[in-house]
């Protein structure tokens, strides 16, 4: 069996889905509260 080593593994692959991941969620709160907003104001 290998040994582990703490930190050799190559991550940029996993990083850029992560914070594509991240900016997906982000803009999506963003547009759901302008939506809700939005709804707010048009039935006033």
């Amino acid at each position: 069996m290998a040994e582990h080593k703490h930190g050799e593994m190559d991550i940029t692959t996993q990083q850029k889905t992560f914070d594509g991941f991240v900016g997906a969620v982000k803009w999506s709160v963003i547009a759901i509260i302008a939506v809700l907003i939005f709804i707010a104001i048009v039935n006033g």
